[in-house]
């Protein structure tokens, strides 16, 4: 895993050259500080930061074609790259390095742009043709790994993060209204919005083509839907076929020259996992975050697998001050506001990684996603969601919102969407909700509707999970920049894309049904996990918020909320903001991130954000 910045010049100028990519390159030490490399030709820069994880005391990045004509930085990896080495050297390929992200190189002669399809693993990458003055970007299908970019009126810019892109001369520093408003409305920000105006991230399952001056997306993969024909199998056979590929999936994610471990968060899919890798080669680590004392900690459940692995275990434990004093670094690395306190709890576990010289953990994500593993997809096979609660103008008003949201009225989504604009409206300032009409994301699409029609009620729910929750928030800035933020590689099994595909062809009642969500996983791992684990009620990961990071009384929290800064930046009514602060000092004051949304943390954040990055006020 790694970090890649780069350029292409578009105008007559010199352009920015070695010392621009260096200043791009020098933010991602964090990615890769086991050193780096560039290369420039014909106006073409390309940067990389590498963090050994194959061949660690190699180096030879960026990697270049046979015949010079190729050039290619990689954040990633390839995991099914023996295969294509062995397939491709038998065609004739001479390969010059051990570095699976080589097969981009041989494979782009072959094919081109339909490498993609060959390609299995987590990547973003962004390959120079220099015979056709090309620049070719592409991310992994899930998105896993980061890929943003902007336009200057010189310069085509990309980076592994937003950090990188701001270090480019003549990038604008400002705040996009309509990514904030995604962050206070849906899970998190939603590809291709960032934080920052005219900074975009490349969504998962895309490519972009940079040729004769102009830009190009495109898509190259989507879930597909099931096949309503298909001959369905038994309940045996789907679980041993699940369990056939988290298998090669798992073994797959252990290669690596380094120590891989495991995190445990005390739930299903984590515990999973570690079974498969402990069954694959005994050994592996184990990393756990902990809040003593509290009904929020689940160390006892993390415990128990790490006794049933014999692992070493490693157990971080947290509390609202260890929280406070990690806030502006999680906050850099995230690039983004956030509703919760998890991502400095994501933070500690790489932390924790990282002192134990570990470079790679697999983790359990995905699996909800995929296989029915929250609430609402229970929810949803009771018919279609309620519009709202009130009058029926206030009804007719959702469901306009959400025919423009999902291309249907009876699609329901984590909340009434109508009833949460005018929720969230007054916490903005006077002068953002003068503009709300621009600001407010949603008038603004976030998903394909013509994926989501046709779909049953959970396959259309997984869809939405996938595009709004998994690649842009838990994979973004809960995942892979908490991670990289200390050096640590994340690898998720349930996200390769065989077990991804194959979760689109199992029967609903397989995935959600009377004995609860995630039938089918459970089903897989009652011979690898304890039946305390299997028996546990769905418990989501949760982090102390507000109420409790206002109590730890650190003063500088008390200044990014007081109502003189807050006047001054102009983004938010100090009023509302000083209402949410007193609500959240109350003694009885607590906030479940899983059934209320967190605003006051939002505005911590955001106000950490403007400070970190140099945001201008808006005012």
């Amino acid at each position: 895993m790694c970090g890649i910045a780069g350029f292409m010049s578009l105008g007559p100028g010199p352009g920015a050259g070695a010392e621009g990519l260096t200043a791009m390159t020098d933010t991602l030490a964090h990615r890769g500080p086991d050193g780096g490399g560039q290369t420039h030709h014909d106006g073409v820069s390309l940067g990389f930061r590498r963090l050994g994880v194959i061949a660690p005391g190699g180096g030879d990045h960026p990697l270049e074609g046979p015949d010079g004509n190729v050039a290619l930085v990689c954040n990633g990896e390839i995991y099914n790259e023996p295969e294509l080495r062995a397939e491709l050297s038998a065609r004739g390929h001479r390969f010059t390095t051990p570095y699976d992200t080589e097969v981009i190189i041989h494979l782009y002669e072959e094919m081109g742009t339909d490498l993609l399809s060959r390609l299995r693993g987590q990547f973003a990458f962004a390959l120079h043709d220099r015979g056709r003055g090309r620049l070719f970007l592409a991310r992994d299908q899930i998105g896993v790994l980061p890929l943003h970019h902007a336009l200057t009126p010189d310069a085509f810019v990309f980076g592994s993060e937003a950090k990188a892109i701001l270090a480019f001369p003549g990038v604008e520093r400002a705040v996009d209204l309509v990514g904030l408003d995604q962050v206070l409305t849906f899970p998190g920000l939603v590809s291709p919005r960032t934080m920052f105006k005219g900074v975009e991230t490349l969504p998962g399952g895309h490519y972009l083509l940079v040729e004769n001056g102009k830009v190009e997306r495109r898509r190259y993969w989507d879930l597909h839907r099931p096949d309503p024909h298909a001959p369905e199998k038994s309940e045996v056979e789907y679980t041993e076929r699940l369990l056939e590929l988290l298998d090669r999936s798992v073994r797959r994610r252990l290669r690596a020259d380094v120590p891989v471990g495991l995190y445990l968060s005390g739930g299903l899919d984590s515990s999973l996992i570690a079974a498969l890798a402990e069954r694959a080669s005994p050994g592996h680590p184990t990393f756990s975050v902990a809040f003593p004392g509290t009904d929020i900690d689940e160390s006892g459940y993390q415990r128990l697998v790490a006794d049933r692995l014999s692992s070493v275990h490693h157990e971080t434990r947290m509390g609202s001050s260890e929280i406070v004093d990690h806030l502006y670094a999680m906050v850099l690395h995230a690039e983004t506001p956030v509703k919760e306190s998890y991502n400095v709890c994501s933070l500690a576990l790489a932390d924790s990684a990282r002192e134990a010289d570990v470079r790679v953990v697999l983790s359990g994500e995905g699996a909800d996603e995929l296989f029915g593993g929250y609430v609402g997809y229970r929810l949803d096979g009771l018919g279609p969601g309620a519009p709202s609660r009130g009058s029926l103008l206030e009804e007719a008003l959702e469901r306009k919102v959400r025919t423009r949201l999902w291309g249907d009225p009876d699609v329901g989504y984590e909340r009434s969407y109508h009833t949460w604009r005018r929720s969230k409206a007054p916490l903005y300032s006077e002068a953002v909700r003068a503009s709300f009409g621009q600001v407010d994301c949603l008038r603004h699409p976030v998903v394909d509707n013509g994926a989501l029609s046709g779909l049953d009620p959970l396959s259309r729910r997984s869809y939405l999970d996938l595009r709004l929750r998994l690649a842009d928030h838990l994979l973004g800035d809960h995942g892979d920049r908490m991670a990289m933020a200390r050096s640590v590689e994340t690898r998720h099994p349930f996200l390769d894309l065989d077990v991804v595909e194959f979760a689109a062809t199992v029967p609903p009642k397989l995935k959600v049904n009377a004995s609860g969500e995630k039938y089918l996983v459970r089903r897989a791992a009652e011979r690898l996990v304890p039946e305390a684990i299997l028996g546990r009620e769905k418990f989501g990961f949760r982090a102390p918020g507000s109420p409790s990071v206002l109590r730890a009384g650190a003063e500088w929290v008390a200044d990014v909320l007081s109502p003189a800064l807050i006047a001054r930046q102009g983004y938010f009514d100090p009023t509302v903001v000083e209402r949410l602060r007193q609500r959240s000092l109350s003694p009885d004051a607590d906030l479940n991130p899983h059934h209320e949304d967190d605003l006051l943390f939002v505005v911590l954040t955001f106000g950490i954000l403007l400070d970190l990055f140099g945001l201008p006020d808006l005012n």
